[in-house]
């Protein structure tokens, strides 16, 4: 009798031990659920694409535009904007932060006629919010250690938005909830040397 129950009670140990190894940590960016989900887009018909003369597509982001370099934002075009689109928002983040998605950059009410973002700057009666750092102005990639991924994060929306520059992204991305016809995403990489 006594050999069953330690028998049982090994056989509970080693299952409870199995279930921890294949549970990975919430924490790990492998796992992470991304905070800004593309979801609730309108039917647009179009393909809004924002890409950039300064990098590719998940490819490093050159140390000029982060803490490493002048720490500016990079340039970028936007094409196929929605023909009803009434403002354009941007956030940069990285979702491979420790904690959360760390905002870099967030700005609204870009004009929808806008096709070029120059470098270092935002268009005319744009907004930008606070970031992570506590500043409204970008923050170039400054990863801690190892290489992280920057989100560049393009909404064409039906709307203006009336917010505060204080807001977090999470209430930005409330406010945009149900307003988003397209969107698009460009990642690039940054390890700090």
């Amino acid at each position: 009798m006594e050999k069953i129950i330690i028998t049982n009670i090994l056989l509970i140990a080693g299952s409870l031990i199995l279930t921890g190894c294949f549970h990975a940590s919430p924490a790990s960016p492998l796992n992470k659920v991304q905070s800004s989900p593309f979801t609730n887009q309108k039917d647009s018909g179009g393909q809004v694409k924002l890409t950039s003369s300064a990098f590719t597509d998940n490819q490093p982001i050159p140390a000029l535009y982060t803490c490493d370099g002048n720490n500016v934002n990079p340039p970028f075009t936007i094409n196929n904007i929605p023909a009803n689109t009434q403002s354009l928002a941007l956030i940069v983040d990285d979702p491979d932060a420790p904690a959360d998605d760390w905002v870099h950059w967030l700005v609204w009410n870009i004009p929808p006629t806008t096709t070029e973002i120059a470098q270092n700057s935002i268009p005319a009666g744009s907004i930008q919010g606070t970031t992570d750092f506590g500043d409204t102005k970008y923050g170039g990639p400054c990863p801690p250690s190892g290489s992280h991924r920057y989100q560049f994060k393009l909404f064409a929306l039906d709307t203006s938005l009336n917010l505060p520059a204080t807001i977090t992204k999470k209430e930005f991305l409330q406010a945009i909830e149900g307003h988003i016809l397209d969107q698009t995403l460009l990642v690039s990489t940054y390890t700090r040397k």
